[in-house]
């Protein structure tokens, strides 16, 4: 009995050992070593392999780990297994614009290039609200991921919020700052918004997706328009705009690809399942180039991760915040520990003179009253004579400010016209009203021009420049940080609207348009539904 019981053990080991061998691969029997030497699988095999030589037991789990990890690092895999949507391919809507897709593979290459960096952070958020994964791509339709892109509803950012909405959502739009183009502030607005809607429209994420785009007030009126007349509430029932009825089968389509792109004959770059960057808590305010210095990017690097930063600083109240990559986190760390809080932002020590106010500090220093008040810990805006006040400012020049965008965008308009502008001294008694009917241009041209707004002060001796030709600006400009950011906008006219309409929405003069689109030159009105072409700097926008 015990000979028969040591050799069944024996050749139970003899067979542990043939499945160990199989399972886990010979390097004599492979034929591509360099390929296997090189695979992460692989890896995790051979380590593991060494603890199943000792425990047989960890042969399980050995090759559980050695099939997840071809997927561990593919976010397109992840995407894929959380799509949750009929993607309805066998639709019209769905199949023409699964059509043109294809037929701009170079569009879907560009898009996944801008997403690849927040791309992870999105599938997170949604995976933890247990949202389906083809709301990952709602970006590519609303803005092709562009932070910076721009519509003619006046909607910014990934997710394309209008101002109306963003701030009844928690979003802050202020001079500092624009949460919009935030990835983090704009994604958990986006979310909530959507989770919401989703919810009031009978679970129903289509009707979700369309009330997104067109408006609940709108689509609930296509519902109701709908159920009076006996008919389905569905989407593709409904009677919706235009762009929605594209929107909603847009989604699909993209999503369609992604979840099969050698079908579709589209080859997907490489995402990683890792983030790219990851919040950094700055405690308070800094100095945009200095945080550049210290994270040892360049600034334009810094803002294209941190888009929403309108000044050369970060808010005074906050977010408290950056993105980094997350390979310059230790470094900058380090080095923002070591700095001094005082150096964080340069101050200029002003002794207050006869006549002058908050307000005006705040436009010579290019700051806010409300920085000044709560860098001295002002009760309120009454300030002496002879007191003196610190002024935070910008320590080094920085080309992400408003100030800077400014000079040169005034410095190509002179180059492209050839000539100088008219530099106009302001006068007792002037407005904008006044100055730009005498000069012949718009009045809110004109106080873009200047980095102005309508609503504020023209102050006695103020210089105003004034560019009496509107030059053609580039269809594509793309620049690195916040030089004029400019976005191309297609615009359709509405019921009611003239020229000089749009031409105020847009912060733009009705001369413009017209060089812009050649064909208005010939039309004496213009008529709902007509398409004009316009060039609308984001930053400049509410």
């Amino acid at each position: 009995m015990r000979a028969s019981h040591t050799m069944y053990s024996f050749w139970r080991l003899g067979i542990c050992l043939i499945m160990i061998r199989l399972l886990l691969g010979c390097t004599a029997t492979q034929p591509d070593l360099q390929a296997e030497q090189s695979s992460p699988a692989v890896e995790i095999a051979r380590v593991s392999a060494a603890i199943v030589d000792d425990a047989p037991r960890s042969i399980v789990i050995e090759v559980a780990v050695d099939e997840a990890v071809p997927e561990q690092n593919d976010l397109w895999a992840r995407l894929r297994n959380g799509f949750a949507l009929d993607h309805e391919v066998n639709r019209r809507r769905v199949q023409q614009e699964i059509d043109w897709f294809l037929k701009h593979p170079d569009y879907i290459d560009r898009v996944v290039a801008r997403a690849d960096h927040h791309l992870f952070y999105i599938v997170e958020q949604l995976e933890a609200q247990g949202m389906p994964l083809e709301l990952t791509l709602l970006p590519v339709v609303e803005s092709a991921f562009d932070p910076f892109a721009y519509s003619h509803g006046r909607a910014s950012g990934l997710w394309q919020f209008i101002p109306s909405t963003a701030r009844l959502h928690g979003i802050r739009i202020d001079w500092w700052y624009d949460g919009r183009r935030d990835i983090p502030d704009s994604t958990e607005a986006a979310i909530k918004y959507l989770s919401k809607l989703h919810t009031l429209l009978n679970d129903d994420w289509l009707l979700a997706l369309a009330a997104y785009n067109s408006g609940q007030g709108n689509l609930g009126q296509s519902i109701r328009r709908n159920k009076r007349a006996g008919k389905p509430q569905d989407f593709w029932s409904l009677d919706v705009f235009r762009e929605t009825r594209s929107y909603v089968p847009r989604l699909l389509a993209i999503s369609a690809i992604i979840a099969d792109p050698e079908h579709y004959g589209i080859t997907l770059r490489p995402v990683a399942n890792e983030p790219y960057w990851a919040e950094v808590n700055i405690g308070s305010q800094l100095d945009l180039v200095k945080a550049a210095e210290l994270a040892d990017m360049t600034t334009e690097q810094l803002y294209q991760l941190n888009p929403g930063f309108n000044q050369w600083s970060t808010h005074p109240q906050g977010p408290h915040r950056l993105l980094l990559p997350i390979d310059a986190i230790a470094g900058f760390t380090e080095k923002l520990d070591a700095l001094p809080v005082v150096q964080r932002l340069a101050w200029k020590r002003h002794i207050i003179r006869r006549g002058e106010n908050l307000g005006g500090l705040a436009r010579k220093y290019h700051t806010t009253v409300a920085a000044i008040i709560e860098t001295n810990a002002l009760k309120g805006h009454v300030i002496k004579t002879g007191d003196t006040l610190t002024i935070p400012m910008a320590g080094q020049t920085n080309s992400m400010t408003a100030q800077a965008r400014l000079s040169r965008h005034q410095s190509r308009l002179e180059k492209k016209l050839g000539t100088k502008p008219v530099r106009y001294t302001v006068q007792a008694g002037d407005s904008y009203w006044k100055i730009a009917a005498k000069f012949g241009v718009g009045m809110r041209q004109l106080a873009k021009w200047n980095g102005k707004g309508t609503t504020q002060t023209l102050r006695i001796g103020e210089e105003l420049l004034i560019f009496t030709v509107i030059p053609t600006p580039s269809v594509a400009i793309s620049p690195p940080g916040r030089d004029d950011i400019i976005r191309k906008v297609n615009y359709r006219v509405r019921p009611g609207e003239s020229l000089s309409l749009i031409a105020d929405r847009f912060n733009l003069s009705v001369d413009s348009i017209k060089r812009w689109n050649q064909d208005l030159r010939q039309q004496k009105y213009i008529q709902p539904g007509d398409r004009i072409t316009l060039y609308v700097d984001v930053t400049a926008t509410e």
